[in-house]
């Protein structure tokens, strides 16, 4: 049976931290290690979090000497996953009992290197706000013009990351990079599970709601990270806007 590496990096997520390790020990699938990478220099969330590790020796903790950011702080999970699969999952965030068991199944069946799935949107009270539903395919033409893969949905192949390939120094948009160099580099589409499989929590302090980085963020996918230039750029950004407010009105 295929092992999973699943990585969760914390920054201060004291209030959700145990929920978002609970819902990945819990899970049907067993064949799993959860990659705990502390990236706070502030050292008091950890004898909490070393509470919680004792629990279960599937959960290893890493700790970044400062804070790195979420981005860096995976690539360094990435590194020392034992896993045939890697999966995030952010520290407030939720899976399903199931998630596991059918995205490990689904992508064995489309033969993908990177899949992703339907998810709900939760407020910090658990409460619903709304849902995401992906698409069957998800192609690299398809993914520059809308991005609504949410992030602790994704499952990724380990050997794609023989390539080198690294989540970068942004504060958003750090994930949308990274799919999409996979796509462009292996030619190949996301796979979408339709079902909702996890819970997304949307904060009120949240970088990931941060509408002006987006935007910062945005720009420099397209012009620094795919070398589009400065028009072609701000073409692209403006049709992922247009499409997220259409999505999202």
């Amino acid at each position: 049976m295929k092992y999973v590496s699943v990585i969760v990096p914390y920054y201060k997520k004291k209030k959700f931290i145990q929920a978002t390790l609970n819902s990945i020990l819990n899970q049907t699938y067993k064949h799993f290690e959860i990659i705990l990478v502390y990236d706070d220099e502030d050292k008091t969330d950890l004898i909490f979090l070393k509470k919680l590790q004792k629990k279960d020796k599937r959960i290893k903790i890493i700790l970044n000497k400062k804070n790195i950011g979420a981005g860096k702080s995976r690539n360094k999970g990435i590194k020392i996953a034992k896993g045939n699969y890697i999966a995030f999952l952010d520290s407030d965030d939720l899976w399903l009992k199931d998630k596991l068991k059918f995205q490990i199944n689904f992508m064995k069946k489309k033969k993908a290197l990177i899949s992703s799935t339907s998810y709900k949107i939760i407020d910090e009270k658990n409460k619903s706000i709304s849902f995401r539903h992906t698409e069957k395919v998800i192609t690299f033409e398809k993914l520059l013009r809308s991005c609504d893969i949410g992030l602790s949905t994704v499952i990724i192949k380990k050997n794609v990351f023989n390539k080198k390939i690294e989540f970068p120094d942004l504060k958003t948009k750090e994930d949308f990079v990274m799919w999409l160099q996979i796509l462009k580099l292996f030619k190949c589409n996301v796979y979408g599970l339709n079902k909702i499989l996890t819970k997304w929590r949307k904060t009120r302090n949240s970088l990931s709601s941060d509408s002006i980085q987006k935007i910062f963020d945005g720009f420099k996918v397209y012009n620094k990270y795919l070398n589009f230039n400065i028009f072609k750029s701000i073409y692209f950004l403006l049709i992922l806007s247009i499409n997220f407010l259409r999505k999202n009105s």
